[in-house]
């Protein structure tokens, strides 16, 4: 029996459900039930029946069953709220034959039955280090019959300016209680935290972070820089999942990125910071019973979320850090199921990229991200496929009698089938064409007289605080277009000149053309004539429309803007 070792309530459980042992289950059930522990293991691991099982034999002893609720004997806090929902579902479950309540301290919620729980009594409490340090300081929640505390997702609760709330509880329970912190990664600050509130702590670690997860697929897909939102639907398309998660760098981007795929056909939801405890609620919900199957959501929102479906996961902007990437990829690949992880990469950020996968110790497959005629290959083979599922599955009477009344030959109801089975799914999107080593082409523009390139100007110059180190990215990114693109750039008195390759001109004035946020006063244009280098001759005259042929708008004096955002604005 691979659960013999544990009280028969919930080995019964485990062995109901099918359980088999993963490797950090397995090494919390073979350590001592005495001592602290601090385990580290990658997420989609299993910790949460892990330390469940870890604190079964403080809870019970050598009973089958717990005495009778009172003053909590467990406390477990993890870093959100959906998580510590998470949490509580697991451990409600594991110990529901051991007579065991299971109460909550979530932050969101009503605080007040959260209350009246407490005074009706549970064994174990889960919450949020916020809520549960709230509850301790009203006098709500007793500390004092506490034999276990544990830390779920102890790296997170750091990473998000936990440390005072945790070490104020911690410090509020009794100091003979067992402590068990469990983490994806123990980084310095994870490990004095341990030294402070951990006696004799023995030290897990199981699957290692520095070690790849043999689960999941890690892909690193080049895009054009302007093709980020086109490539999430043709990667979304491509791999089909069950269920998938997008994840954006802001909340903006989660908003705008969740609406236009729902516009064009995708059953999605958003999940951020600003949403409410009922709309993230609600939002899971949708995915978990099929209503929705994507999820565009920050990395803050979609902490410790556990979607055991999850079949892919899409970076839409590149993580911020190597924890990051290991985080946001550990959605999928749980429980021993397989998944995919695509980072979308603009060929102008190829090396941060590189540099972000080593550092996370991950080999990645390179190459473009799904093109349309890659996406149309892939549905063709789906179509195929359920087409004849749906013709090999017995016909009921009435849907043959139906058939007797259409009178065509079996190529045209094969294709119209076909056509019926393709008309829900979304259009795939033309993506630029992007060679795996665009990161590192020959340079398209040089520093001299270039014949195939078009001159533009911007009305940005000198006095305005012009300056290249934040002129370039500004006009990559108003442009969409890669710097190798860009040419020469002169910086005058009162405007900027440069050149852009001709083989982008058009589409770059097109996207240069609309400017919003701060930079919405900066106009940029092609020039009406061609200067010559200063070298080669005088240059051609050229004159500066005046505000009453529509020109320049007025410079509106501001505070200076942070080096890399944006034009600098001085006073006159």
């Amino acid at each position: 029996m691979p659960f013999s070792r544990l009280p028969a309530p919930l080995a019964a459980a485990l062995t109901a459900r099918g359980y088999t042992p993963t490797p950090v289950q397995s090494a919390v059930l073979e350590a001592p039930t005495d001592r602290d522990l601090l385990v580290s293991a990658r997420t989609g691991s299993g910790k949460t029946v892990a330390f469940g099982v870890a604190i079964a034999a403080n809870l019970l002893g050598d009973a089958t069953r717990l005495p009778p609720a009172g003053a909590p004997l467990a406390l477990v806090i993890a870093p959100t709220r959906e998580l510590a929902l998470q949490v509580r579902t697991e451990l409600t479950w594991l110990y529901a034959e051991a007579g065991g309540r299971v109460g909550g301290a979530v932050g969101g919620m009503d605080p007040m039955t959260e209350r009246r729980a407490f005074q009706h009594g549970v064994h174990i409490v889960v919450g949020t280090p916020g809520r549960v340090r709230d509850h301790i300081e009203r006098g709500n929640l007793p500390t004092e019959g506490l034999r276990a505390v544990v830390l779920d997702e102890a790296d997170e609760m750091l990473d998000l300016g936990f440390r005072e709330e945790l070490e104020a509880i911690l410090d509020a329970a009794p100091p003979e209680r067992r402590t068990l912190m469990f983490s994806a990664t123990v980084p310095r600050p994870i490990a004095q935290l341990a030294k402070s509130y951990q006696k004799d702590a023995l030290r897990l670690e199981v699957n290692s972070a520095n070690e790849q997860h043999g689960d999941i697929t890690y892909r690193a897909a080049l895009i054009a820089p302007q093709d980020s939102e086109r490539a999430v639907v043709n990667a979304l398309r491509f791999e089909n999942p069950r269920l998938a998660m997008v994840f954006c760098a802001t909340r903006a981007e989660v908003a705008r990125l969740s609406s236009s795929l729902a516009e064009r056909g995708f059953p999605a939801v958003a999940l951020s910071g600003e949403m409410s405890q009922a709309e993230r609620n609600r939002a899971l919900q949708m995915l978990r019973d099929g209503r929705a199957k994507v999820c565009v959501a920050t990395d803050v929102a979609a902490r410790g979320i556990d979607l055991p479906e999850l079949g892919l996961v899409i970076h839409a902007d590149l993580p911020r850090d190597p924890e990051t990437l290991q985080h946001r990829s550990g959605r999928t690949g749980r429980a021993g199921r397989k998944g995919v992880s695509m980072m979308l990469v603009p060929v102008n950020k190829r090396r941060i990229a590189e540099r972000l996968l080593a550092a996370a110790r991950v080999q990645a497959e390179w190459g473009p991200a799904p093109d349309a005629e890659a996406v149309r290959g892939r549905d063709n083979e789906r179509l195929v496929e359920e087409a004849k599922t749906l013709l090999e599955t017995p016909a009921e009477e009435n849907d043959v009698a139906i058939a007797g009344f259409i009178d065509a030959p079996r190529d045209a109801l094969a294709a119209a089938l076909i056509k019926l089975l393709r008309g829900p799914l979304p259009a795939p999107e033309e993506l630029a064409d992007v060679s795996p080593n665009a990161a590192r082409p020959e340079r398209a523009m040089r520093r001299e007289d270039n014949p195939n390139a078009v001159w533009f100007h911007t009305n940005v110059g000198r006095q305005d605080g012009a300056d290249p180190k934040w002129l370039l990215p500004f006009l990559c990114r108003r442009g969409h277009v890669t710097r190798d693109m860009i040419g020469r750039i002169r910086i005058l008195g009162n405007e900027t000149q440069f050149e852009v390759s001709a083989q982008v001109a058009q589409r770059f004035a097109e996207a240069a053309r609309k400017g919003d946020g701060k930079d919405a006063d900066v106009l940029v244009e092609p020039m009406d004539a061609l200067p010559r280098a200063p070298h080669s001759g005088p240059r051609p005259e050229y004159r500066q429309r005046p505000r009453s042929e529509g020109g320049y708008p007025p410079r509106a004096a501001s505070r200076a803007e942070p080096r890399g955002e944006g034009p600098r604005r001085y006073r006159k």
